[in-house]
């Protein structure tokens, strides 16, 4: 089949698929492994291959990247010390454990290479997270699943890098440790540089400009970061944290809304893509299988062993995360914030008045109380959304395997031995994974009898409620502000002012003309400014304050909409 052809029928496919998934309740990733499955035996096909450079390189970084962008950081902040250790340590112990089993069954292949398999076959995918939000599952383990799948598929690459290093150049334990480690921190250096080049570059764009040049981000932490040696996937993480922490600061609202769509589309068509191409593939795998291996049966069985190893030990880990999440450690914390809150309080008013620079000791004061009001928010969160072990079980079974575990096996070096069955193996443990855990995983759920966060909302809203009147007290303090009518040049006369107080405090719907509409720009702006103060302390979840900041976009596109028709 010719490309374009190609394209159009990939492209409606994965639309297809995407608005059956919500209407049978599967996945759609899973939907399109099945159709790629079953279209790659139609006889107008023939063995379907794309460069695993062409994933590695064209696709992953800008799914990464548009992820990061959208990453709950206030959760992700909290629990990184669980998302690291499932994202770093325990790949490297699935790689391994894995490289032992493959070594005493493929001695053939020596430690460092099968270490290497291993670590193709440790990473779980990102599809997990899609599955377990459709669900209703907490949303601190979807969290934890999320942030999981952002960095361990870069830790993956590092490890099968210096792996495949160590058999060209044979194995030293310290050069690879250094390896693995410069391959992190160089990687999250440029990655921070590079989004906050992207913030600062954007914001003097308009719209159109700024999300053309937001496309080439990804490939520009992903390039400089692999010339340095390091992991040019978690460069393309760094930096659409960066950007995502930063976009409420330094972009327009315009363009905030324009990224998000444009992403959410670009982020569809790849993953969809990939998934699709995963299921196309086999037809051409299993040939090469037959021809040098005489059939699948020996990669089934140690596709089989090596998930069922995989499981067994995220399994032991995730026991142990559970059990050590430091309950008693909490409430000491809670003890000592308790004692260093009440001595703030007890300073006199004006002690920070004293001294030779007060404005520094203010600041100082205040950067303290902001620093254990978020420490309390933060306990909060921890007593109130606890793991216990029917979450670690989910956790348990939702780490799939998928795309780069396929892509990643077809980069083995050409002289590797039995390369065709360590890829046809990584392939059945990419496909059994996604099919086996991905199909029960909603009855793993039902039988569980996890309450389902999607069914009662009466907290969301109350959430929600309590942000909307912090925001409203913020845009009627600005409004009270004497300063007001001298910074805005005495532009706001009583009757304006009146009515902006009205819309705020009894949601009247009449418009007051151009100059209201500019006064309501000034006022969300003082909510925006609140609703960051807010995110910094952490009192509420990042799903609240997004969807707060959405709207407060929503309204000022709107706006600037209206004003450019006078």
């Amino acid at each position: 089949m010719e490309l374009l052809p190609g394209l159009i029928l990939g492209v409606v496919a994965i639309a297809l698929s995407t608005s059956l998934s919500k209407r049978l309740g599967v996945a759609g990733p899973l939907i399109l492994v099945a159709v790629g499955l079953a279209a790659s035996w139609l006889p107008i096909l023939d063995d379907f291959e794309v460069d695993p450079e062409l994933i590695l390189v064209g696709v992953l970084p800008p799914l990464l990247y548009a992820a990061a962008v959208r990453l709950p950081a206030v959760e992700f902040r909290r629990d990184l010390p669980s998302i690291s250790g499932l994202a770093v340590a325990l790949v490297v112990i699935s790689a391994l454990a894995i490289g032992g089993f493959l070594t005493l069954v493929l001695p053939q292949l020596g430690f460092p290479l099968a270490v290497a398999l291993g670590a193709v076959l440790s990473p779980s995918d990102a599809v997990a997270t899609s599955i377990v939000k459709r669900l209703g599952i907490s949303p601190r383990v979807v969290t934890i699943l999320e942030g999981e799948s952002l960095i361990n598929d870069a830790t993956a690459l590092v490890l099968l890098r210096s792996a495949i290093a160590a058999v060209a150049g044979g194995f030293a334990f310290a050069d690879t440790v250094g390896t693995f480690v410069w391959g992190i921190v160089a990687a999250v250096i440029v990655g921070v540089v590079v989004g906050g080049l992207n913030l600062r570059v954007r914001a003097r764009m308009n719209t159109v400009a700024a999300t053309a040049l937001g496309f080439i981000v990804p490939f520009v932490a992903y390039l400089p970061t692999e010339h340095l040696g390091g992991s040019g996937l978690v460069a393309a993480v760094a930096a659409g944290i960066t950007t995502g922490q930063g976009a409420a600061r330094r972009f327009t609202a315009e363009q905030r809304v324009s990224d998000e769509i444009n992403w959410r589309t670009v982020e569809l068509v790849l993953e969809g893509g990939v998934f699709l191409v995963m299921g196309l593939e086999l037809r051409g795998i299993l040939d090469d299988n037959f021809r040098q291996q005489s059939g699948p049966g020996k990669a089934i069985l140690l596709a089989l062993g090596s998930l069922a190893i995989l499981l067994a030990i995220r399994a032991v880990y995730v026991a142990g995360l559970i059990f050590f999440q430091g309950r008693r450690a909490r409430l000491r914390q809670r003890d000592r914030l308790e004692q260093i809150s009440e001595r703030l309080d007890s300073l006199p008013p004006d002690f920070a008045g004293r001294g030779r620079n007060p404005g520094a000791t203010r600041r100082r004061l205040e950067s303290m109380r902001s620093r254990v009001t978020r420490a309390f928010n933060d306990l909060d969160y921890y007593e109130a959304s606890p793991l216990g072990w029917k979450h670690g079980t989910i956790i348990v079974w939702a780490g799939m395997r998928g795309v780069v575990t396929l892509a990643a096996a077809q980069t083995l070096p050409r002289e590797t031995p039995e390369r065709e069955l360590l890829i046809l193996t990584a392939f059945l443990v990419a496909v059994i994974s996604l099919l086996l855990q991905g199909l029960t995983l909603p009855a793993l759920v039902r039988a569980l009898r996890i309450p389902s966060t999607a069914a009662d909302t009466s907290l969301l809203r109350e959430e929600e409620e309590a942000l909307d009147a912090e925001l409203r007290t913020a845009a009627i303090d600005r409004l009270a502000d004497p300063t007001l009518a001298v910074e805005e040049g005495g532009r706001w006369d009583a009757r304006t002012l009146t009515i902006a107080r009205r819309r705020l405090e009894h949601a009247a719907d009449e418009d007051a003309g151009a100059l209201a509409r500019e006064l309501q720009l000034l006022l969300i702006g003082a909510m925006r400014s609140r609703l960051l103060e807010l995110s910094r302390e952490g009192a509420f979840s990042s799903e609240v304050l997004r969807e707060s900041q959405r709207r407060l976009d929503a309204q000022q596109v709107s706006l600037e909409m209206r004003q450019n028709d006078v």
